[in-house]
């Protein structure tokens, strides 16, 4: 069965050819020019994916992804953008984005993130056919490192008694450093950990979410417990 895309751009040209491209690799696309189509939609019809524009006339993508997360959906979102700043990015993530692409992009790298994203919420296949749903191992209640403690299974965190408000691609990366505390992780492990696929060393995309995990990390007086290991990767752990 194909995979259900929602794409909300309001640039006719841009919209048109990214649902021709989409059509093409087998997803069917819902197409609309604005957020409140958006909302609409993702109401009317649960989609597998969302692409959101950022910048849309009236409601835009950030104000989409924050009502959609706020009422709980937490179907993947990828954001298209033509703002460079990290700033501006952080503030996708901090609406609940998943991931980015920035204007002008290659029609590829956005089939590649959208498969990364669908594959972290769909079940595995073998032979090209679904698999069928195997009864799933209880996961143990928690794990911890560094004065934090996570429930993987309810998906939630703590850093001492604070608990953490964190999306669903922090939560991971948090969980990735959390079971491998004091281990450095290379940028491509994670990178094939999180997203499945590596972005190469030009992208930034890791070091936003890290830099965005520190800040809800961190505390006055209290360690940073994410370190960089410069031309290598991050470790976790608390000095």
């Amino acid at each position: 069965m194909s995979q259900t895309v929602l794409l909300a751009e309001d640039d006719r040209a841009i919209r048109n050819a990214l649902e021709r491209a989409l059509t093409l690799e087998g997803y069917q696309v819902m197409a609309v020019a604005d957020g409140v189509e958006a909302l609409a939609q993702a109401h009317r019809h649960r989609p597998d994916v969302l692409v959101l524009d950022v910048m849309m006339p009236g409601i835009d993508g950030l104000q989409v992804c924050r009502v959609l997360r706020a009422e709980g959906d937490r179907t993947p979102i990828l954001m298209l953008t033509a703002l460079v700043e990290t700033a501006d990015r952080i503030a996708g993530l901090d609406a609940g984005a998943d991931d980015y692409v920035v204007k002008p992009f290659d029609v590829e790298e956005v089939f590649a993130r959208l498969r990364a994203l669908l594959r972290r919420t769909s079940p595995v296949s073998v032979g090209g056919a679904p698999a069928a749903e195997a009864p799933r191992p209880v996961p143990e209640r928690f794990i911890e490192a560094a004065g934090i403690r996570m429930d993987p299974q309810a998906r939630r965190a703590w850093r001492g008694a604070r608990e953490l408000e964190l999306t669903r691609t922090e939560f991971e990366l948090l969980e990735l450093l959390v079971r491998n505390a004091g281990i450095v992780l290379d940028h491509s492990t994670i990178y094939d950990r999180i997203w499945g696929y590596d972005f190469g060393p030009g992208s930034k995309n890791l070091a936003v979410y890290v830099g965005y995990l520190r800040r809800k990390l961190d505390e006055p007086d209290a360690p940073q417990l994410i370190h960089t290991v410069r031309g290598v990767g991050y470790v976790l752990r608390e000095d």
